[in-house]
């Protein structure tokens, strides 16, 4: 039993898909391993990310791109891409865009430098975890009380924009051309058609 202590010591297993840890073993395992690019936390299980096909990178780039002229304009505003974020004390996620308050918000920087609780806005950009997308992050996002969800669905071709009401989502629909605005972030209208169509002058254009 010696020689087995001995020969592990200082040994960290790699995070493996359905992994059941707990946040702090989840970072001690994702700061090992500098490869692995994107691993979450769902309500204690870990699930690593795909590869990231051109178009997923593309519609990456347009969301960032319609977040971050938004943001340029309100200097409170930080727009992160991929950030850690602390949602609550189960789930630890790297969603593809959020937009906050810098300060007085309802996230706060801790003092490693990571995020904690709910952003007031995120974007998440879903083709192969589009369930879990629409079903375990959704329901932690809810609970931890982010405002408002975004999930551009890839495979399909739509977009949902959920607002949290009463502790609950309620899914917003386009209006008139296709757009709609953000309750928490006044002026942040998203022509929908034209984030799908990858048109990014057409979408800066719907900016208030």
């Amino acid at each position: 039993m010696t020689a087995l202590r001995e020969s592990t010591a200082g040994y960290i297993p790699r995070l493996e898909n359905g992994d059941r840890l707990t946040v702090a073993e989840f970072e001690r395992r994702y700061e090992a391993m500098p490869d692995e690019k994107k691993a979450e936390l769902i309500e204690g299980v870990v699930y690593l990310s795909s590869p990231v096909s051109v178009s997923h990178a593309q519609a990456d780039s347009a969301v960032h791109t319609w977040l971050g002229a938004y943001s340029a304009r309100h200097p409170r505003l930080q727009l992160l891409v991929n950030a850690t974020v602390r949602i609550d004390r189960d789930s630890e996620f790297q969603p593809d865009a959020l937009l906050r308050t810098h300060d007085g918000g309802t996230s706060r920087t801790t003092p490693d430098g990571y995020l904690e609780g709910p952003p007031e806005l995120v974007v998440e950009v879903a083709a192969s975890s589009v369930s879990r997308d629409l079903h375990s992050k959704k329901n932690v996002y809810r609970r931890a009380g982010v405002r408002e969800y975004i999930v551009l669905r890839l495979l399909d071709a739509e977009l949902d924009w959920f607002e949290l009401r009463a502790g609950e989502y309620v899914r917003r629909s386009a209006g008139a051309g296709g757009m709609i605005e953000s309750v928490q972030f006044p002026g942040l209208r998203l022509d929908v058609p034209a984030l799908l169509a990858g048109d990014l002058p057409r979408l800066l254009a719907a900016l208030g």
